[in-house]
């Protein structure tokens, strides 16, 4: 990492720690010795305030771990808007300013450190005018491969992959868009929806077409898990036997307790499952499938929750 932007990093570390007191006033001002629910706060608060998540792995990588190279563009922008910068060119662009102010050098030998820091400042000033011109705000939507009609809500996940980093996850809108700020020119992401196949997309972005449409393709058999568990149906026998041939035989089927006095989960194979979900007494209605993974075109792991609203 170059001495400059290691400075800028290192600062912007403290700037993080002097934010977060305003809303932790304890908590430990050395931001390498954070830990747990430190760690947490942390990401609550970004996610709060930048509607932005970053991992714990990526925290031990490039907070409490002297990484030899910055951490990404998008990364550094998150972490700038947290502490109160438009993005990170203008974070190192004001504090460098600052740094540069702080230079107290005999007269003899000022020409010498001058002469650097200017062109250090010129450089920078070059290279934020290259940013500006290169980062757009790119809007991501998302539609039905099938009819075509756009998906709404607050529940679509993206997550941006990047080589030797860890996924950045941004969540959409009510409206179902998601904005991200970038440089680059290949953008890829896993795309997460409630009732749609999870799918990877890769993206060779435009600087004037900031507008993105992607299709997803429906989950079927998660939308007929669904109907099944919010529908009367007569005929309970044709109802276990479709399901039978849905689900793999060695699937796992995770129900996720989100109620004051159950926390945590339960576990069903496919046989229990079944029986909870088809028979006339069962205990599973409306059902929200959150997650579904298949194999050989059969459902292996299934997890959902019930929808209480």
């Amino acid at each position: 990492m170059h001495d400059n932007n290691k400075y800028h990093f290192e600062l912007l570390k403290q700037n993080i720690v002097d934010t977060m007191q305003k809303s932790y006033p304890g908590i430990n001002t050395s931001i390498s010795s954070w830990k747990g629910q430190e760690i947490t706060d942390f990401q609550e608060e970004l996610l709060l305030k930048v509607n932005a998540h970053i991992s714990e792995k990526w925290f031990y990588n490039h907070i409490k771990t002297q990484n030899k190279s910055l951490p990404r563009i998008d990364i550094l922008n998150l972490l700038s808007k947290y502490v109160g910068y438009s993005n990170w060119d203008e974070f190192i662009f004001k504090n460098s300013a600052q740094k540069n102010s702080e230079i107290n050098v005999p007269g003899g030998n000022r020409i010498f450190i001058i002469m650097p820091v200017l062109l250090i400042l010129v450089m920078a000033t070059l290279f934020l005018v290259f940013k500006i011109f290169s980062t757009r705000d790119y809007r991501f939507s998302f539609y039905d491969a099938h009819t075509k009609e756009n998906i709404t809500g607050s529940k679509i996940e993206v997550q941006v992959l990047s080589d030797g980093e860890s996924p950045t996850n941004y969540l959409s809108d009510e409206s179902g868009n998601i904005i991200l700020k970038t440089d680059e020119r290949i953008l890829k992401m896993v795309v997460n929806a409630p009732y749609y196949k999870t799918d990877t997309i890769t993206r060779i972005l435009k600087k004037f077409d900031t507008d993105q449409m992607i299709s997803l393709q429906a989950d079927d058999y998660a939308l007929i898990i669904h109907y099944f568990s919010v529908m009367n149906v007569d005929d309970w026998q044709k109802r276990r036997n479709y399901l039978g041939e849905i689900i793999d035989d060695a699937a796992i089927i995770y129900q996720v307790l989100n109620d004051a006095i159950a926390l945590g989960m339960e576990i069903y194979n496919k046989e229990e499952f079944i029986n909870k979900l088809t028979m006339p007494t069962g205990s599973l209605k409306h059902i929200e499938i959150l997650e579904t993974k298949f194999k050989k075109d059969k459902i292996m792991v299934l997890r959902f929750r019930i929808n209480t609203n």
